[in-house]
């Protein structure tokens, strides 16, 4: 088998134990074949009733205690997990699955669809169809949105972004779409400009990876029209897509009409 990342994965059967260090791949793997996760992320928050091992954060897992669980396969990502940390794994026989970092929803499910059929050999499942059914027509353009993804400092959503390509298929183009980096830095002034020039008028807070609230967020933009969204449905490609085209739907809804 080989990984998004053209790599080799060495499985020669279905893995029993399996260390995920992607909290939408533990989602969706929990959910789709129940039982061979022995360990994951803290940030691994879904689903609520998930009882593994905790091994550290995804940027820095305690790679010690991955392989003292001795697992059949680690989940990994091209963007959430250092190549440093996989190649301490593969040297050590640890087959590792490296996902790449989807730019839009569509490639997210196609490679779940490959995960999950062709390392677990399980048949499709039914949320996943669920899910390319919901976002398969994007609706027309109606607002054009600056996207902070952090605050201290600010970090903002710029081209080819799976959180991009949700809103897009939504009706909101973001501001920085065209921009070089993928996750622009821009001081907050230049920020601001983008409301009063025009260029933007919506502001989209999610609660996480930073938690953007009514008070920590729209202050900071007086007068702009926004929304708080959860980031677990703007940036997770597992089975919450299946709710979450209803769920960020309806908030852009209340403030758009």
């Amino acid at each position: 088998m080989i990984d998004d990342l053209g790599e080799e994965v060495p499985l020669d059967r279905e893995p029993g134990r399996v260390v995920s260090l992607v909290p939408s791949l533990t989602e969706a793997v929990e959910r789709t074949v129940p039982g061979v996760l022995v360990a994951a992320t803290d940030y691994c928050t879904h689903p609520p009733s998930l009882n593994v091992a905790r091994v550290g954060g995804s940027k820095y897992p305690r790679v010690d205690d991955v392989l003292g669980l001795r697992p059949d396969l680690v989940l990994a990502n091209s963007e959430e997990n250092r190549p440093e940390d996989v190649e301490r794994l593969r040297a050590d026989g640890i087959p590792v699955w490296v996902t790449e970092a989807p730019s839009t929803v569509l490639t997210a499910l196609a490679s779940l669809r490959r995960v999950l059929t062709q390392a677990f050999r399980v048949s499709e499942p039914e949320w996943l169809v669920a899910a390319e059914q919901a976002w398969a027509n994007p609706r027309t353009h109606r607002a054009t949105a600056l996207v902070p993804v952090w605050r201290k400092p600010w970090v903002v959503l710029g081209r080819d972004t799976f959180a991009g390509d949700v809103l897009h298929r939504l009706g909101v183009s973001t501001v920085y779409s065209a921009h070089t980096d993928r996750y622009p830095r821009p001081k907050l002034d230049e920020l601001r400009a983008k409301f009063t020039d025009g260029s933007a008028d919506l502001l989209v807070l999610p609660d996480e990876p930073y938690y953007f609230t009514d008070d920590d967020g729209p202050d900071w933009f007086p007068g702009v029209t926004y929304v708080l969204v959860s980031g677990r449905y703007l940036t997770w490609y597992g089975p919450s897509l299946v709710d979450a085209h209803a769920e960020l739907s309806a908030a852009l809804d209340r403030v758009l009409g």
